[in-house]
């Protein structure tokens, strides 16, 4: 068991209230308690994971320890304080911050999950990809231990590869999830190696990728990594939700919403993550 000292508000509840909704990963309802199973991104080991807090965030893990990845799931790795400067000086998000106090970006659950993620949801529901997504777990995932309770691990890159076709998924985005678990196993794809690099060129790397457009690059980056503070112009819900909350015309021009944005600077991703949550 490790213990993790949040910098700043944080509520694991509003993490697993926004998980339950969360159509990637649609975790049920139990207690207070977040209970979770993943690859390790260092070695592909399925390990298990049960989260609490009290004083502090608790961290315990069937396997190795996981704690510098439990903190960047959950936004731990980043001081938040900045967050109240920022509500100080901007109604809008000081508003957004009233309304879920201590609600954090939450991430993926490494960033080749995330990568699977938005390949799956390209051209297609999120209903219909998170069935996807879930059906390649249940069929090539592992079962995991958890509380006493099974919780499946989704699959590494390295099981994806070696099993060839995957469940449900068409041949073109198969191939592109074989392309990005490669990039994965060599060390590109990894959360550590993405948040080591400038903004500009981790999404140039990631658009390099089969399958990876600009809309993906960004997500696999915020919501893969934990890039704390990135704004884009290719996400249309959070540029609906800025118009929403600002009161920005249809027309508006780049230089508008990346005036609003830079107002957000270091925390750029978490509000634009607050915004899209309270949509």
């Amino acid at each position: 068991m490790s213990d993790i000292n949040p910098r700043g508000t944080f509520q694991l509840s509003r993490s697993i209230g926004f998980l339950e909704q969360w159509s990637a990963t649609r975790l049920p309802a139990e207690d207070a308690v977040l209970r979770f199973a993943f690859c390790r991104e260092s070695d592909g080991q399925p390990v298990g994971v049960s989260v609490t807090q009290d004083a502090v965030v608790r961290v315990r893990s069937t396997g190795p320890d996981v704690t510098a990845e439990v903190a960047r799931i959950l936004s731990l790795d980043v001081d938040g304080t900045p967050l109240d400067e920022i509500a100080h000086r901007d109604p809008v998000v000081a508003e957004l911050a009233g309304a879920a106090p201590g609600l954090r970006p939450v991430c993926f659950w490494t960033a080749w999950e995330a990568a699977v993620w938005a390949v799956l949801s390209q051209r297609t529901s999120r209903r219909t990809a998170a069935g996807l997504k879930r059906r390649i777990g249940e069929e090539l995932g592992t079962p995991v231990p958890v509380d006493g309770r099974t919780l499946i691990a989704f699959p590494s890159p390295q099981t994806v590869l070696t099993a060839g076709t995957l469940p449900g998924v068409n041949p073109v985005r198969t191939e592109r999830l074989h392309a990005l678990a490669r990039a994965a196993l060599d060390g590109l794809l990894t959360a550590p190696a993405l948040r080591a690099l400038p903004v500009a060129d981790a999404l140039s790397t990631l658009r390099s990728l089969p399958g990876v457009g600009p809309f993906s690059a960004a997500l696999i980056l915020i919501r893969g990594a934990g890039a704390p503070d990135v704004f884009t112009m290719d996400e249309p819900r959070t540029l609906a939700a800025i118009r929403d909350a600002y009161g920005l015309p249809g027309d508006a021009g780049e230089s508008a919403y990346r005036t609003i944005a830079d107002g957000w600077h270091p925390l750029r991703s978490w509000v634009s993550f607050l915004l899209r949550a309270h949509a």
